[in-house]
């Protein structure tokens, strides 16, 4: 029986670079085998549409992520949706930040403090807009930049000890490497609704990766 749905969604365009990264990084017989275990039998033999109508429910992206999970086990799983995490960005999400103006000149010429001021937001902003997910972004102290889930695509319903959330981890990953023009930042889960807590939280930390 497919997961129960939560009736919220993302864009039938968010899901369909979630599976195809998911393909790039485990091949298409490690896809059809997470899409069996998810329960998602309908999109082995098509994508869903190329377009921004809000379709693909939490749940069923939810179960993506728990079936990475049980395939892969809890390390193997996490590594796994990392690397989709940053597969998502870098196949197609960027664009999404052209639209937001990330990508203009204007914006590639400015110092890196100000490059993570106006790009981590726009990049929440993204998620905001396009989907039922619910993302802010503020600044904690000189060192660190806070990422909220207040309404979370990937742990919609379930119930862990520790934070679960590698997908997003990933994408912010590699959307901090496009705003900052090449540079890699350490983000670590903190919270996570799944474990009970009021919201997903991930911390940006300012200082460069070594």
């Amino acid at each position: 029986m497919p997961p129960e749905k939560s009736g919220y969604y993302y864009p039938n365009k968010f899901a369909r670079l979630t599976i195809e990264a998911m393909e790039d990084v485990m091949g298409r017989n490690g896809l059809n085998a997470i899409l069996t275990h998810a329960k998602l039998l309908d999109y082995i033999d098509k994508l869903p549409p190329d377009n921004l109508e809000k379709q693909f429910d939490f749940a069923d992206f939810t179960a993506l992520n728990v079936a990475l999970e049980d395939m892969f086990g809890a390390r193997g799983g996490r590594g796994l949706a990392m690397r989709a995490g940053r597969a998502i960005f870098a196949g197609g999400l960027r664009s999404f930040g052209a639209l937001a103006g990330v990508g203009d000149l204007a914006f590639r010429v400015l110092p890196l403090s100000a490059k993570l001021r106006v790009g981590v937001p726009s990049l929440a902003h993204i998620f905001t807009q396009f989907s039922d997910q619910i993302s802010n972004v503020y600044e904690e102290g000189s060192d660190k930049i806070i990422y909220t889930l207040e309404r979370c695509p990937m742990c919609w319903n379930r119930k862990v000890d520790k934070p679960v959330c590698y997908m997003g981890q990933g994408l912010l990953q590699e959307g901090l490497k496009w705003v900052s023009g090449g540079r890699d930042f350490r983000v670590d889960m903190s919270t996570c609704i799944g474990k009970g807590d009021d919201m997903g939280r991930y911390i940006i930390w300012k200082n460069l990766e070594p």
